[in-house]
């Protein structure tokens, strides 16, 4: 059974891997980067960061949704985490700004060391199997449930996006050839009132009979 649960566990270990952010940077004095990622509805979002410090600078930190909302901040931040669940899904963006009277140049960069985790990955399944009373195979199984009602809800969110997609196009479509018939029957129009007008101005001219 063991066996079983930690082959399961390798076949969803891709998975894993994309609820985990590990980067490392340089961050210029009087300089702001931002990180963007895509987080589901509900999902527990937690982090860690390390920023090495430099003498007269001061970097904070500030995490937004598409709204503008602050979830997290933090002035003047060296070392710390984070942790917030998100309400709905959305565009979420993780700032770090370093600020410095010293100027360009006269300071070196700030390395800024952040961990994020979300979904499965951001649960501490130690403190649940504590409060529970689990097992160890109890805990991986609670793990692996957990992953594949993720994966489900990703899928089930691709599907939607699918349809959503499809009936954009569906309709883009629509509009176009609406648009392609008034454009034929304008330039319908156009040409045989071209034609009738040249017809009148050459009778005119007695070019014509």
């Amino acid at each position: 059974m063991v066996a079983m649960a930690r082959f399961a566990a390798l076949l969803l270990l891709p998975v894993l891997i994309e609820s985990v952010v590990s980067i490392s940077f340089f961050l210029p004095v009087n300089s702001r980067k931002c990180l963007r990622e895509e987080i589901h509805k509900d999902v527990l979002v937690t982090g860690e960061y390390e920023i090495s410090e430099q003498a007269n600078t001061k970097t904070n930190l500030k995490i937004t949704d598409s709204s503008s909302h602050t979830l997290y901040s933090k002035e003047d931040a060296t070392k710390g985490k984070f942790a917030f669940t998100t309400e709905d899904y959305d565009m979420f963006e993780v700032c770090f700004e370093s600020k410095s009277p010293m100027g360009t140049g006269r300071v070196p960069d700030q390395l800024v060391n952040l961990d994020m985790k979300h979904g499965v990955e951001a649960k501490n399944y130690e403190e649940i199997a504590k409060v529970e009373k689990l097992k160890p195979l109890e805990v991986e199984l609670r793990r692996l449930e957990d992953l594949s009602e993720s994966i489900v809800n990703d899928f089930a969110y691709m599907k939607k996006r699918e349809e959503e997609m499809r009936d954009t196009n569906e309709s883009t479509n629509t509009r176009v050839l609406y648009f392609s018939v008034f454009s034929m029957c304008c330039l319908i129009g156009l040409a045989t009132w071209q034609v009738f007008y040249l017809r009148r101005f050459f009778k005119a001219k007695k070019l014509i009979e």
